[in-house]
C-alpha cells in the first residue's frame, strides 16, 4: 500500500512520528511553535505535544543551536531548523566546534544526537542571502552526517533515521522540493544513512547527484535516451557518509562519470567526489570526471539571472555528450 504526499507533508509526518515514539525528541526554531513552520510543516505540533516539547525561539541561531547541543548532550533528542541553510554561518561555533567534535573530544563519554533541518537551494527568488547551496561546508567539517533528499520517501525514511542517529545530522531540503508530491509507503519505515540509491539504470554514463538536481538528472536521461545514450543517474541521499561501494559499482559499470550539484562550483563537494574518483578509480574512466554545478557568483534575485545560476536538463545533456565525446 502508498499514498501520495509531498515532500512537505513527508517530513511533517516523520517528526510527527518521531515525537509520538519518543518523548525525549524536542523541535526548535523560529515560528516553528504557533505558526506551525513558514512552510507549514509542522503546525498543529505545538497544541498536541506541548510548549515543553515545540519551542518558538527568538531570532538568535547562534543561542538556540547552542543550547540543542546542551540538551542533546543531557539526553534529549532536539530537531533544530534554521530558515535557511544560509544561516548556519551565525551559528558556525555551536555546530562545526561543539557538536561536530564532542564524541570524539570526550572518547565517546558525551554524545550530541541532534538534527538540524536547513531549507536550501535557489529558484524561489529569494536573493543571495537565502539561496545558497553549503553542503560543502558540512561534508568538509569531520563529526557530522549530511543528508540531502530528492523523494519524499526518502525524506521520510531518512529523517526518521537521522532522529535516532546518536551524531549531528545537518539535514538538508530544497525549499523547490516541498510542495512535489510522490507516492511513499504506508506504516512504519526507515532508510538507513549511507546507502545511495539508483534512480535510473543504465551503461553508458553515470550521474552522480543529489537533491533537486535528481530530477533534473532524469529529465536529461529521458531527452539522452532519444538519441541511444543510456544514462545512470545515482542518488548519494546521503553525502556522508558516503556511500563510495555504490560510486565504484556504477562507474565500473558505465566508465564516464558526471557529478551534478546545485552549489557553486568552485570548493564545491561535487569538486570533491570528482577528486576521490580520479585517484581511486582512474583506470575505469575512460574519460575526466566533468563537474556540472552552480555558477561562481551571488545568487541574484532577478528571475531571469537566478535561472542561469543553476544546472538545468540543457546543461547535463550538453556535459554528457562533452564526456561521451557526442
Amino acid at each position: 500500500m502508498s499514498k501520495k504526499l509531498s515532500i512537505s507533508k513527508a517530513i511533517g509526518e516523520a517528526l510527527h512520528e518521531e515525537m509520538a515514539r519518543d518523548e525525549r525528541v524536542i523541535i526548535l526554531g523560529e515560528d516553528m511553535g504557533k505558526m506551525g513552520n513558514v512552510f507549514g510543516i509542522t503546525v498543529g505540533f505545538q497544541e498536541e505535544f506541548g510548549e515543553h516539547r515545540v519551542y518558538d525561539t527568538p531570532i538568535s541561531e547562534s543561542g538556540f543551536c547552542g543550547m540543542s547541543v546542551g540538551a542533546a548532550m543531557r539526553g534529549l533528542r532536539p530537531v533544530v531548523e534554521l530558515m535557511y541553510d544560509d544561516f548556519i554561518m551565525v551559528a558556525a561555533d555551536p555546530i562545526m566546534n561543539q557538536a561536530a567534535k564532542m564524541r570524539y573530544m570526550t572518547g565517546g563519554q558525551a554524545t550530541v544526537p541532534m538534527v538540524l533541518r536547513l531549507p536550501m537551494g535557489a529558484g524561489r527568488r529569494n536573493a543571495g542571502q537565502h539561496s545558497q547551496c553549503l553542503e560543502n561546508v558540512f561534508c568538509h567539517t569531520p563529526g557530522l552526517k549530511v543528508v540531502a533528499p530528492s523523494t519524499a520517501e526518502d525524506a521520510k525514511g531518512l529523517l526518521k533515521s537521522a532522529v535516532r542517529d546518536d551524531d549531528p545530522v545537518i539535514f538538508l531540503e530544497h525549499k523547490l522540493l516541498y510542495a512535489k508530491k510522490e507516492d511513499l509507503p504506508e506504516g512504519e519505515y526507515t532508510i538507513p544513512l549511507g546507502v545511495a540509491d539508483v534512480k535510473r539504470e543504465g551503461t553508458d554514463l553515470t550521474i552522480i547527484t543529489w537533491s533537486r538536481e535528481v530530477y533534473f538528472a532524469l529529465e536529461a536521461a529521458e531527452e539522452l535516451a532519444k538519441e541511444g545514450i543510456n544514462v545512470e543517474v545515482l542518488d548519494l541521499r546521503t553525502l556522508v557518509p558516503l556511500d563510495w561501494d555504490a560510486i565504484v559499482k556504477s562507474v565500473t559499470k558505465t566508465h564516464n562519470v558526471i557529478v551534478l550539484s546545485e552549489e557553486v562550483k568552485r570548493g564545491s563537494y561535487a569538486g570533491e567526489i570528482s577528486a576521490q574518483i580520479a585517484e581511486e578509480l582512474f583506470d575505469e574512466l575512460d574519460a575526466p570526471v566533468e563537474r556540472v554545478c552552480g555558477l561562481n557568483i551571488v545568487s541574484p534575485f532577478s528571475p531571469t539571472l537566478e535561472d542561469e545560476n543553476f544546472p538545468h536538463p540543457a546543461d547535463i545533456v550538453k556535459a554528457v555528450k562533452k564526456v561521451l565525446n557526442k
